[in-house]
């Protein structure tokens, strides 16, 4: 019984996390993007060697491209697993980590490396 109970546990904790997106913007922060890409200097081959493909692609109006990379990291509340209180009272929390890169011709013209909190509500009463 009681290896019933950890097995449960165990599958309950692992089937509660998620992540998505590029993968590379897993462990960087505002600093260490910082220390990779340098205004007017870094290439698209360089930004793209270092983060890999971008997620999304846009134009500006002048025709300058705007490359976009994001990474989610959502782990499901405890009070989701919790017989009948779950239903009521669920949802997740986590991290999300957004880089947008401006480019002018072939190198960087502007970036913004962002990190803001997650948090969701799906019970019946949230």
């Amino acid at each position: 019984m009681k290896k019933l109970v950890i097995a449960t546990f165990m599958a309950a904790t692992l089937a509660g996390c998620a992540s998505s997106g590029n993968q590379q913007l897993k462990n960087e922060t505002e600093t260490s993007v910082q220390s990779k890409i340098q205004e007017g200097k870094t290439t698209k081959a360089e930004v793209k060697t270092i983060f890999g493909s971008p997620d999304g692609v846009s134009y500006t109006d002048g025709g300058n491209e705007i490359w976009k990379y994001s990474f989610a990291k959502v782990k499901v509340n405890g009070t989701s697993f919790i017989p009948f209180y779950g239903l009521f009272h669920n949802g997740t929390n986590g991290t999300k980590k957004e880089l947008t890169i401006l480019f002018k011709n072939d190198t960087v013209q502007k970036y913004t490396m962002a990190e803001s909190a997650l948090n969701t509500k799906s019970g019946w009463a949230d």
